[in-house]
């Protein structure tokens, strides 16, 4: 009579810790705020005006919100009037940025990847997953090896099954 041998799964016994980064992903709502319509004409910033369009602002609107200030227009917009919205959408925004969607995503991982105790994961072999069902930025790819290096044995990049080596320590 043959005998059976039980099938050992080698990833689960591999020691590999999958570092998930869709879990990362802030799930409030994403706004961009183009203060283009704020301006004369869409190009000249009048500081009266602007600020009482700053006033008059329903501010209120972005509670809980991700936000990113910007100018769609070619104008010249002076560093103030980007510091006269952030003290303004302060009370009631999650995270506020000066830039465009993508770069808030960056700023909400960085935020996310800096809380991580890396410590935990001194001497591990660490695989980054790739597919994700949320939009996770390539900066955050890159963000996470930096962070990670210092304390991992190796990162890999991908499935436990299918992965692409990225870093080993010598």
């Amino acid at each position: 009579m043959e005998e059976i041998t039980p099938i050992e799964n080698k990833v689960a016994n591999s020691g590999l810790i999958t570092l998930n980064l869709e879990e990362y992903f802030h799930k409030s709502e994403r706004v961009l705020l183009d203060i283009k319509d704020w301006l004369f004409r869409e190009m000249i910033l009048k500081e009266k005006d602007f600020r009482e369009f700053v006033k008059n602002h329903d501010w209120e609107q972005y509670k809980g919100k991700n936000v990113a200030f910007t100018c769609s227009t070619d104008a010249i917009i002076p560093t103030w009037a980007y510091m006269l919205l952030s003290v303004n959408i302060e009370p009631f925004a999650n995270r506020y940025v000066f830039g465009d969607l993508a770069t808030l995503e960056t700023v909400l991982y960085q935020d996310a990847l800096s809380k991580i105790d890396y410590e935990v994961l001194k001497d591990m072999r660490i695989i980054v997953k790739g597919c994700s069902d949320v939009p996770v930025p390539v900066s955050a790819y890159v963000e996470i090896t930096h962070k990670l290096s210092p304390y991992v044995k190796s990162i890999m990049y991908g499935e436990a099954c299918s992965n692409v080596p990225i870093w080993k320590r010598k």
